[in-house]
């Protein structure tokens, strides 16, 4: 059992990581890409968005932090 909780450990560590607003934010994103697309609009332009926007605000977060 030791060794399944470890490999689910180190996804949950790999893919949420230190911020899990940027994991949540990324899953809203690429539910909003499904979505558009699924309806039939262009929607090449979410993730972008999406992934420039959550990089700003870990940054803006981090630095506030440090300060």
């Amino acid at each position: 059992m030791s060794r399944i909780r470890s490999f689910f450990r180190f996804w949950w560590d790999f893919v949420v990581g230190d911020d899990w607003r940027v994991a949540a934010g990324l899953v809203v994103a690429f539910a909003a890409t499904w979505a558009l697309a699924h309806h039939g609009h262009a929607a090449w332009w979410v993730l972008p968005l999406a992934a420039a926007i959550l990089l700003v605000g870990s940054v803006t977060r981090e630095a506030r932090r440090t300060h």
